[in-house]
């Protein structure tokens, strides 16, 4: 049978497909919308298989408090021009929404909870909006949070950051102080809240790492063992105040170099006349740790073409 025009237009307006995909698929199901959707469905599915492998280290990391309860999450795209598709960043806040209602155990449970705004999981959700974008998409990662929570999102959707703090304040008081906070984790990137949870293997990795530059410089290799073992250890002094949040120097400090952010957050706590202290944070860069695939698009043309 032949589509009408009137019916590719319905299809295409609830599918976000190519015209000429949405006449083939009206056709082949003689007519019939719901398996016309269902053809365009496997087919995108069979495309995205095709692209699974691509590199998706764009997209969008939010970072939502609703009440109590907060979620951290980071969904990736292939292209930085796709991630600013309306559909896509609405995909992305729905995630959070469902992290924080659903409190999935982990990814696969968060993929088969059915999406907060929708009638379907959020995998299905997924892949139809890949029909739509087709790009390569993936929900990489989430972490979910409880007690009084200050969110912060930098660079549209680049950094997104939730501080947790342990408090008798309302959020109205506390919450200056946590977004200060949340900045400083943002800028400084720490790798743990304070020295007390620096573990032991990390510390003597980074003062094997102090001695071997050391045994590099001629005037310290020659020196004794312990004495070497001593110096690194008071070396490593520097590594808490690189490395943890609370022993770092506070960033938003003016003229006062030896406040850190302990201190700030101490000194703010004593000023709203209550009790405030940081217990934890969450800290997603988009795409930190993908490796990234460089195209050589006249590689490209030419495999295409079957030009070696």
């Amino acid at each position: 049978m032949k589509a009408s025009v009137a019916e590719i237009k319905d299809l295409m307006k609830s599918t976000g497909v190519g015209m000429m995909e949405c006449k083939k698929a009206l056709e082949e199901a003689e007519g019939d919308r719901e398996k016309a959707i269902t053809i365009l469905r496997e087919r995108g599915l069979a495309t995205q298989a095709k692209k699974a492998g691509r590199v998706a280290a764009e997209g969008i990391v939010t970072a939502v408090v609703e009440g109590n309860v907060g979620a951290v999450v980071e969904v990736n795209i292939e292209t930085d021009f796709a991630a600013n598709n309306q559909e896509f960043k609405d995909f992305v806040a729905n995630v959070a929404k469902t992290v924080i209602e659903k409190a999935p155990a982990d990814l696969d449970a968060l993929k088969a909870a059915q999406i907060v705004g929708g009638d379907k999981s959020v995998e299905e959700t997924l892949q139809d909006l890949f029909i739509k974008i087709r790009e390569n998409m993936v929900i990489r990662r989430f972490e979910r949070l409880e007690g009084a929570l200050v969110p912060y999102v930098h660079g549209e959707g680049r950094i997104g950051v939730i501080v947790k703090l342990d408090t008798d304040l309302p959020q109205d008081k506390y919450f200056e102080v946590g977004k200060n906070v949340a900045l400083q984790v943002t800028s400084m990137n720490p790798r743990f809240l304070s020295k007390e949870v620096v573990t032991q293997d990390v510390l003597d990795s980074e003062k094997n790492i102090i001695i071997a530059q050391m045994n590099e410089d001629p005037k310290m290799a020659s020196k004794p063992e312990q004495v070497k073992s001593k110096i690194a250890e008071g070396k490593l002094g520097k590594f808490y105040t690189e490395n943890c949040l609370l022993e770092q120097e506070y960033v938003k400090s003016e003229g006062d170099f030896d406040k850190t952010v302990g201190k700030y957050v101490e000194s703010a706590a004593k000023n709203l006349g209550g009790k405030i202290s940081v217990a934890g944070f969450v800290r997603f860069e988009r795409g930190e740790g993908i490796e990234k695939k460089a195209d050589d698009f006249a590689a490209e043309v030419a495999a295409m073409a079957g030009i070696k």
